[in-house]
């Protein structure tokens, strides 16, 4: 295990001391990872807070992913290690500007991507994940879709499906920062190498790969594989836990350029200094609560 040994023993204490329960996104840091109950995606790892039998929830990753967690177990103390963990995906879509766009299509239903803040889920009809977002669209009833924020995987999902797809314009920084002569590059210098990448990259990066994948998914699909070579298209963290997991098995990030500072704000300093004071503790008012519960369980009513 990596990090200080004397901070992990005092997290060690705390979580016993406090019944608390560490769960991390895939692109934490490697001594994130290591000391987490469990590692995982956004959704998958709200879904766990919420059927945890702890008190108090450590999520080391971003706002809108502890949100999530406090919509679904607002009985829990949800703590967030650094408050300044933000999502600029999340942050490019708004409550007044969803009300504005249903204004303008007042016949689509509103999707949204699980990368959006609790106020922003409150708006919309039904939320989605990278992995289920086709699903969804297809099996929601409605014909045509308000899809926010990424524009990236609108239209990922607009080739999957007969469906209209009206995408927001939004997108992932560190996803849509690579270009399809990078990942052209890539695999021209490992050419026996699978391409993976997030539906979150340009539709010219996805077009090139062999597998459009989330987080979970790639994870799976790596283990599974008998594929010994990767390039992989998402965030530097995930490599960490791809390595891990699979050792006899050879990983490349895609673009050097794929790394979120936000992801990265979290260490095991702040997770004790967190749970010694319970804070920063993730509040979500009651009304947005109840109203953003109802897109996260239509969700997976229709997965």
């Amino acid at each position: 295990m990596t990090g200080d040994t004397a901070l992990l023993n005092r997290l060690k204490e705390l979580k016993e001391e406090k019944n608390a329960y560490i769960l991390a996104h895939n692109y934490q840091i490697d001594e994130v990872q290591d000391a987490a109950d469990y590692v995982g995606d956004s959704f998958e790892l709200s879904k766990l807070a919420a059927n945890t039998e702890a008190d108090v929830i450590v999520f080391c990753g971003v706002h809108f992913m502890a949100e999530s967690a406090k919509i679904l177990a607002p009985e829990k103390t949800v703590i967030l290690p650094d408050v300044m963990a933000g999502c600029p995906l999340a942050d490019m879509a708004d409550p007044k500007g969803v009300r504005e766009m249903k204004e303008k299509h007042p016949q689509a239903a509103v999707a949204c991507y699980i990368n959006t803040a609790a106020a922003v889920k409150a708006e919309c009809d039904v939320c989605v994940t990278s992995s289920n977002a086709v699903k969804i669209i297809d099996t929601y009833p409605a014909e045509e879709f308000i899809f926010l924020p990424d524009k990236n995987l609108a239209h990922f999902v607009s080739t999957k499906t007969n469906k209209k797809i009206i995408p927001w314009e939004g997108y992932c920084i560190t996803h849509h920062r690579v270009t399809g002569e990078e990942a052209k590059k890539a695999r021209e210098s490992i050419p026996d190498a699978l391409l993976m990448v997030h539906p979150e990259c340009k539709p010219e990066v996805v077009e090139q790969a062999d597998e459009v994948l989330g987080t979970g998914g790639m994870i799976r699909f790596a283990r599974e594989s008998q594929q010994k070579k990767f390039l992989v298209g998402t965030e530097l963290g995930l490599i960490y836990r791809l390595k891990k997991e699979n050792p006899d098995k050879e990983f490349y990030l895609l673009s050097a350029g794929m790394l979120c500072p936000n992801m990265k704000l979290t260490n095991l300093e702040k997770m004790v200094s967190s749970l010694e004071n319970l804070s920063p503790s993730i509040e979500v008012p009651e009304d947005i609560r109840v109203k953003a519960k109802i897109a996260l369980d239509r969700m997976l009513e229709y997965s």
